[in-house]
């Protein structure tokens, strides 16, 4: 597939700017900037286009909305570009309304897939993790594009479907226990890898909030109300608020998005907020509703850190800035420290392995040029001179490593990197 002329040169713009501003990252500017569309993405026979997340053979909602997201404010420059997300965007929707509750899909009807027990099956599912961020990865991805090039053939009936079937699901997820059918049994697996009891999860509370199987690692969720991924769910509801009046002209579709993302918020705000003995108030990254609170942060995100980047809250919110010191201190089970680095890992992933992007969303969310220069450094020395960016790497020894290929990682950091000053 031929790369949009408006992406190659962007990506000479920045290696140019960063033998400027930081020349020990300009060797890895312009293919990681590339990286998802030169090696990711292919037209399938229906003019829809599919991005896998690198190593592995399927497409992630999640991976694939975040692996095009430095590419979007480009789009009403290039007609083709504009005919990839477009593209995107409609596989996107005609995957979110055949099931709602999967998280990765192939391109086309295949036997080759997770084989586990639950409500629904389809060829097309190639993994039914329920994962909250990966229908409002769906809605972002729609959102950005349209806001830059206001292009009329990305409303189709099919979007406007996947707007009213996110925003139903959520509201039945609201009130899990009574409305929801959804289980996921794997046998002969990680404990992380299955819900537990029979595949339905543990018991939560009414909160408002609404109920994922599953983190962005694709680890289940200890308490099911998973707070990242519910703060992603309030903005991506206005975004679909946004687009349900102003692209389709549905108010009564705007209206009750707009309901929902104030519920959320409500129960974010009443439920998922704990009285830290040292930090202050900071927000839980999980909790059930029913008093109890899983206090940490993943790599993964939507995180907690991430809050600022997914349109959540400002920088300086208060408790967002008591959180942030929570996860990146000790106090953090998944935060360490080594000889090359030190950052937010995840249970996904080796104890004392720090993920690249935790590093790049700790500049992103930061406003401390120390702190900034601070997490360049430790990426420019912990790529172990593949001048791509991995999963995760050991603290110790960065050319112990987890993935080769992972193209979010490399297009989040190329992301970053345009954000710089100068």
């Amino acid at each position: 597939m031929k790369t949009p002329d408006i992406l190659v040169k962007k990506a000479q713009e920045l290696e140019e700017k960063m033998f400027r501003v930081f020349p020990s990252l300009a060797p890895l500017a312009k293919q990681c900037f590339l990286n998802t569309i030169e090696t990711t993405t292919k037209q399938l026979d229906d003019g829809t286009y599919f991005v896998i997340t690198g190593d592995i053979p399927a497409m992630w909602l999640r991976d694939s909305a975040a692996q095009l997201k430095p590419y979007i404010k480009y789009a009403a420059e290039d007609d083709e570009l504009k005919e990839i997300l477009r593209g995107v965007i409609a596989r996107h929707a005609s995957y979110v309304n055949l099931d709602p509750y999967s998280n990765a899909f192939n391109a086309e009807p295949c036997p080759d897939k997770w084989k586990d027990a639950s409500d629904f099956d389809h060829d097309l599912i190639w993994e039914r993790k329920y994962e909250v961020d990966s229908l409002c990865a769906s809605v972002y991805l729609m959102y950005e594009y349209y806001k830059v090039t206001k292009d009329p053939l990305v409303l189709t009936a099919e979007t406007e479907k996947m707007l009213e079937t996110i925003a139903d699901h959520f509201i039945k997820e609201q009130h899990h226990k009574e409305n929801s059918t959804y289980f996921f049994d794997r046998k002969n697996c990680p404990v992380s890898d299955t819900l537990p009891f029979g595949g339905y999860g543990r018991p939560v509370n009414f909160t408002g909030m609404t109920w994922s199987g599953f983190r962005p690692s694709d680890d289940a969720c200890i308490f099911n109300y998973l707070v990242p991924s519910n703060m992603m769910a309030v903005v991506a509801m206005r975004k679909a608020a946004e687009l349900a009046e102003e692209g389709f002209g549905n108010t009564a579709l705007a209206e009750k998005c707009l309901k929902l993302a104030a519920e959320i918020d409500d129960g974010i705000r009443n439920y998922a907020v704990v009285n830290h003995p040292k930090y202050g108030r900071i927000y839980a990254y999980e909790t059930d509703g029913f008093g109890n609170y899983n206090l940490m942060d993943d790599a993964n995100s939507p995180s907690l850190l991430a809050a600022p980047y997914l349109g959540y809250c400002d920088k300086d919110d208060e408790i967002y800035v008591n959180t942030r010191r929570f996860i990146l201190s000790k106090d953090n089970p998944y935060y360490f420290e080594g000889k090359a680095a030190k950052g937010v890992g995840s249970p996904h992933t080796p104890k004392n392995n720090i993920w690249h992007i935790a590093l790049t969303m700790q500049i992103i969310t930061s406003s401390d040029k120390e702190e900034i220069r601070s997490c360049l450094e430790m990426i420019s020395n912990t790529h172990a001179g593949t001048n791509f960016m991995h999963e995760s790497f050991n603290a110790d020894d960065p050319s112990d490593f987890t993935r080769v290929w992972f193209a979010w990682a490399n297009t989040l950091f190329a992301q970053m990197l345009e954000g710089l000053e100068g």
